[in-house]
């Protein structure tokens, strides 16, 4: 039996949904692998397994628990939502320790990680993007000229963040200072981007027995100004699995995703956000560790999907 560990928890504000959605890949493990929780947390790396509590040993890359001859781990599955995992700090430990693991490698994940470098990055591969700025903690901040070049409404977005958290949907001008405030308290970069009033639409990508599968494309209807935390998490929001748009639409959304996929390098399964804009799709961001709880949009696509896959 093969010993995989599923590691979660982190440093950002999403440590409760990825302790979740390890909870849910360990219940949905086939029973040919032992799973094992791998908890990281700023007081550091701790394991539970079948009621036991231990250490995962940096040194090493074994399951201690006491009394007990250590485990080596077989395999891995990287499942932090934002800093250290989804930005491919953990993958880079897990490739010094020699241990595998399904993720996206430490270029991708810490490429598709940051918003502003990530769309800039596919803008220069003619990928659709909105118009965004880049702003870093203190920076100089003329907010007439941020709104003459991007409009309003507008977003304002942490570059490294997850789950919308420090994300503002700005209005007015006024409301400007307050939105780059709540970006700036989940990291050090923040982007401002242009409004696109269209269809949100969210799709997961994997590999899937050497192929690479679409999964059906999920519409996102917010009862929110925008796909927020509540609208998440907390029920505020339609997810119309399979999404109601035309055939030529979803083409171009599949053929989006699937584009990305490949030039991002990904690897196992990453969930692409767009919006569609009189029928053109634009490109948002990319998760490569995307949610999977209960309520996650990629567990639900799956589901839809199932008869396809098997």
């Amino acid at each position: 039996m093969k010993n995989i560990g599923v590691i979660c928890g982190g440093y950002s504000s999403e440590y409760d949904i990825s302790i979740k959605s390890a909870s849910t890949i360990l219940n949905h493990l086939p029973e040919t692998y032992n799973g094992i929780k791998i908890i990281l947390s700023p007081s550091g790396w701790h394991v539970e397994m079948n009621n036991r509590k231990g250490i995962f040993n940096l040194n090493t890359g074994n399951i201690e628990f006491p009394n007990q001859t250590p485990l080596s781990l077989d395999g891995a599955i990287v499942y932090i939502h934002g800093n250290p995992g989804e930005n491919g700090k953990v993958q880079a430990l897990l490739d010094m320790l020699d241990i595998p693991y399904v993720n996206a490698n430490v270029l991708s994940s810490a490429l598709s990680f940051d918003k502003w470098y990530c769309n800039q990055f596919l803008k220069s591969f003619d990928f659709p993007v909105a118009k965004a700025m880049v702003l870093r903690k203190g920076d100089s901040i003329n907010e007439q000229e941020l709104i003459e070049a991007l409009g309003l409404p507008l977003f304002v977005k942490p570059t490294d963040s997850g789950s919308s958290y420090g994300i503002s949907k700005v209005k007015q001008i006024q409301d400007l200072p307050q939105a780059i405030d709540s970006a700036f308290k989940e990291g050090d970069t923040i982007v401002l981007e242009s409004f696109l009033d269209g269809t949100e639409v969210s799709v997961g990508v994997i590999e899937y027995q050497g192929k690479l599968t679409v999964l059906p494309i999920t519409e996102i209807v917010s009862e929110n100004d925008f796909f927020d935390y509540e609208a998440k998490y907390e029920g505020k929001s339609q997810e119309i699995t399979p999404a109601r748009i035309s055939a030529a639409e979803k083409e171009k959304v599949v053929s989006l995703a699937t584009k990305v996929y490949q030039v991002l390098n990904m690897k196992g399964f990453s969930r692409s956000e767009f919006i569609i804009v009189d029928g053109a799709p634009y490109f948002l961001e990319i998760n490569t560790v995307p949610g999977m709880t209960k309520k996650s949009l990629l567990p639900q696509q799956a589901k839809k999907a199932s008869n396809s896959l098997t």
